[in-house]
């Protein structure tokens, strides 16, 4: 495989800060929408990328559970690594990427933990499987088999029943954004970036990058 020959030319659409939304977060619902349209596999799977206690970067993927002017949300074990992660540093970055409609956006802030109310919300929301597997798995630790695991669930599901409540260790982060970048891919690479930054005030100061 000669990945050094492996490329494609960008040639979908184009990006012009004179046109795109005044809020950020008014541009990403636009795209997330053409995204859905767009039929993505994934189109609310995001990377997360945290930063632990000992300086070493961490990402994953994950799936977006809710978007507002507050920020956006998802749901997790707060025991896991990026839980750990997020109690030692409050910072991380996301990324979504959609290659069927050749855009990326990437956003930076802090984060901070839903209300109580929002997790149970979502919680009692998710399929029966789901829930009793939030009990099951010790997220990101190590497990002697996956034997080990589906014991667990099953001795959970006997024990939990039909209506298990959400578990301590378990609910959902807001990110915070104070940083936005929206990417278009273009021809020859000359692609667009723009970026807003918030501002002292609460407003949002829109600039082009250069690709």
């Amino acid at each position: 495989m000669d990945l050094a020959r492996m490329r494609k030319s960008y040639e979908q659409a184009a990006l012009d800060e004179a046109h795109v939304q005044a809020r950020p977060n008014d541009q990403f619902h636009l795209w997330l929408e053409e995204a859905v349209k767009s039929r993505a596999l994934e189109p609310s799977a995001m990377t997360l990328a945290t930063v632990g206690a000992n300086g070493r970067p961490s990402t994953r993927v994950l799936l977006l559970k809710g978007a507002d002017a507050q920020g956006l949300v998802w749901f997790t074990n707060y025991q896991s690594r990026k839980g750990q992660d997020l109690a030692a540093n409050q910072h991380a970055a996301m990324q979504f990427f959609w290659p069927e409609l050749e855009r990326v956006v990437r956003i930076e802030g802090r984060v901070e933990q839903v209300s109580a109310e929002e997790s149970d919300a979502y919680f009692h929301s998710r399929p029966l499987g789901s829930r009793i597997g939030a009990w099951a798995s010790p997220q990101s630790s190590v497990l002697s088999s996956r034997e080990t695991l589906e014991r667990s669930w099953a001795d959970l599901q006997a024990s939990l029943g039909d209506a298990p409540p959400r578990p301590a260790h378990w609910g959902g982060y807001r990110l915070l954004p104070d940083r936005w970048e929206f990417w278009q891919g273009r021809p020859s690479r000359l692609h667009d970036r723009i970026a807003y930054e918030q501002q002292a005030d609460g407003s949002w100061l829109i600039s082009r990058l250069a690709p």
